[in-house]
């Protein structure tokens, strides 16, 4: 158990138990004290090994029911075998005394690491939930339920961080002893134990949900003035959502906290190694994403870094010096060139560098998209998304600014180039006026944008990440797609096999097949006409049906045993609808890959592909009629008076 201060002074049941004991325990301190008993924290004389006992109170021992339950709880317990369950490692009645011993643990509990720093990371939180569920569904397997699940009796092991469970069953054998017929904590119980039901396993996992609630927002999910009105709330009222607090934790993982939260057991996860299972899910999504497109999402793929700031420095100096020695004329085009062939280079070069890596564009999509949701959660804790009175000023001087660098800009363009501004003869009145009233309003207004817009950006940013959706639109629509069309060009026979990592099965298909049709002969490709348009629409065919595929699965899974009522079988049939629709999509995009790979060893022709070509466009297009009708369907359950005005 955890180390704390030790009790001042020794009192008569220190000496007394001490008494008993001698021989075989050396008790050193008491570290906690409560109506489940007294901790001592005591070494083993024979073993030589650090343990912790656990005293039931004397006046409780008294009751021979109250000690035959203790006993027996705490000898069930005891068979437990489990990395994250504290062993016991003896019980006992002796001289009076009833009490178990179980290893020491160097640490601290769950609830003290909340109380003294804070929520936990979600990372952490993540970690410390799934080892707990592996530890509930140990002992639900053995057919024991431990009744008390609260981040008291949750531990933290100093060092490796392990998560250790304690006191299996002993809140049900202190508890109903009692004549009320309740056991538990009032804040971390669920509500059939709170009106003294019969609980099985998915009564710890409320109690852990209510842990879950605890751990990431340092807070209780029902708080009130006394035991009673705690236990009314846990049975009436319905639990603050942990996915609507803005909390730095993924959503998938707030929506299974909620789902342990539900009122009615069956809407619970199935079981606690289900819940450890989602967790673990949850905990390995961001551990998927390979280091080249992790670095290429954060940095690779952005014009944000110093080099780009060298660049565009030394682009604007000599466009400077183009225009000093060649005329302005020449100068504006060398300052064009650069900034428009520069980054078009920047991202033909990433493109062409990810690619030899063995990924191609199709893998930028979940990488962003992980990026994002990380963001998000990062800045959810920590930053409000209200604009303050100075944001809404540097954003309207940011606007003034942008208004008349537009209003101004055309009028000294026609000044340079009509009036020829190197030629001092036009320059009479009022030429001369407008020229510098046009040229010190855009410098004026380039000034203003660049201060007061990027101050705004940099204190928008802080809240919300702009960049990564500005490049993930920019490298996922048309300017990403030509980048690494063109950087296949360039690598033609440069390119590796498409890297083995988390994609999807339809995205690996397809990066092959495009690899196999880029490899072939010109007039060959040509004769294809439009294989690689068709590759392209079943991969984003077939994202879109796997999409909704688990989006399917995931309310059915949400529902828990209420999934298997009549009301869910409208869900099921399109979820299984959907799957096998996958199955053809992805099944065109194997048998187009495999054509292709024929043709490379010399045993396919163009007219065996271009049958298979004919089939997969078939499917192609049952799939988008598919998925548009009920993308109509959504739209008119959603905007009912918008679809009845649209003219037929």
């Amino acid at each position: 158990m955890t180390v704390k201060t030790p009790v001042p002074g020794l009192d008569q049941l220190f000496v007394s138990f001490q008494l008993a004991l001698a021989g075989r325990y050396s008790i050193d301190s008491e570290v906690g004290r409560g109506g489940m008993g007294v901790v001592y924290l005591a070494r083993e004389v024979h073993l030589d090994r650090p343990v912790a006992i656990k005293l039931l109170p004397p006046d409780r021992a008294a009751d021979p029911i109250l000690r035959e339950r203790f006993l027996r709880e705490a000898r069930l317990a005891a068979k437990l075998s489990h990395p994250n369950i504290i062993p016991i490692h003896a019980v006992d009645d002796s001289t009076g005394f009833v009490y178990y011993v179980m290893s020491f643990v160097d640490g601290e509990t769950l609830a003290h690491r909340v109380r003294t720093r804070g929520p936990l990371p979600a990372s952490e939180g993540v970690r410390v939930l799934r080892e707990v569920a592996w530890a509930l569904a140990h002992a639900h397997s053995q057919g024991l339920v431990h009744r008390d699940v609260k981040p008291d009796n949750i531990l933290l092991e100093l060092g490796s961080g392990r998560v250790l469970v304690a006191d299996f069953g002993i809140a049900a054998a202190l508890g109903d002893a009692s004549g009320d017929g309740v056991s538990g904590t009032p804040e971390f119980m669920s509500p059939e134990q709170a009106l003294g039901q019969e609980v099985d396993a998915r009564s710890d996992l409320y109690s852990l949900g209510a842990t879950a609630f605890y751990s990431f927002s340092g807070r209780l999910p029902f708080e009130g003035d006394s035991a009673t009105e705690v236990l009314a709330k846990q049975v009436t009222q319905e639990p603050p959502s942990l996915a609507m607090l803005g909390l730095a934790v993924p959503r998938k993982v707030a929506q299974l906290v909620d789902r342990c939260l539900a009122k009615d057991p069956a809407h619970r996860p199935a079981s606690a190694e289900a819940l450890a299972e989602q967790l673990g899910v949850a905990l390995a999504q961001r551990r998927e994403l390979p280091a080249a497109l992790r670095a290429f999402v954060k940095r690779n793929g952005r014009l944000d870094g110093g080099g780009s700031i060298a660049a565009a420095a030394l682009i604007c100096t000599a466009a400077v010096g183009v225009g000093l020695v060649a005329g302005a004329t020449l100068g504006f085009a060398t300052m064009a060139a650069g900034y428009t062939l520069g980054p078009i280079w920047f991202l033909v070069h990433s493109a062409r560098k990810l690619s030899m890596q063995g990924f191609g564009q199709q893998d930028l999509a979940p990488a962003f998209k992980a990026e994002i949701e990380q963001s998000r959660e990062e800045r959810g804790m920590e930053y409000t998304r209200e604009n303050s009175v100075l944001d809404k000023i540097l954003l309207s001087s940011a606007r003034v600014s942008t208004g008349l660098f537009v209003l101004s800009f055309p009028t000294l363009l026609y000044l340079m180039f009509g009036v020829r501004p190197f030629d001092l003869s036009p320059y009479t009145q009022p030429w001369i006026g407008f020229w510098t009233i046009a040229s010190n309003t855009v410098v004026v207004s380039i000034l203003t944008m660049a201060v007061t817009g990027g101050s705004y950006l940099t204190r928008l940013q802080t809240r919300r990440d702009v960049e990564t959706p500005f490049w993930s639109r920019l490298w996922l629509g048309r300017l990403g797609t030509d980048a690494f069309t063109l950087a296949r060009r360039l690598a033609r026979n440069k390119l590796p096999g498409a890297a083995m990592t988390h994609r999807a099965t339809e995205l690996s298909l397809g990066m092959a097949a495009e690899n196999l049709y880029d490899g072939l002969p010109r007039e060959i490709r040509h004769q294809l006409g439009d294989v690689l348009p068709l590759i392209h629409r079943l991969q984003s065919d077939a994202q879109k049906l796997r999409a909704r595929y688990e989006s399917l699965k995931e309310a059915i899974e949400m529902a828990g045993d209420a999934a298997n009522e009549s009301e869910y079988d409208d869900i099921r049939e399109e979820r299984d609808v959907i799957h096998a629709k996958l199955g053809e999509a992805v099944g065109a995009l194997e048998t187009i890959r495999l054509n292709l790979l024929r043709m490379h060893a010399g045993s396919g022709s163009v007219e065996g592909l271009t049958t298979h070509i004919g089939l997969a466009f078939a499917v192609s297009e049952e799939v988008e009629r598919m998925l548009a009708a009920r993308d109509e369907v959504e739209r008119s359950l959603k905007f009912p008076r918008e679809i009845a005005t649209t003219p037929v």
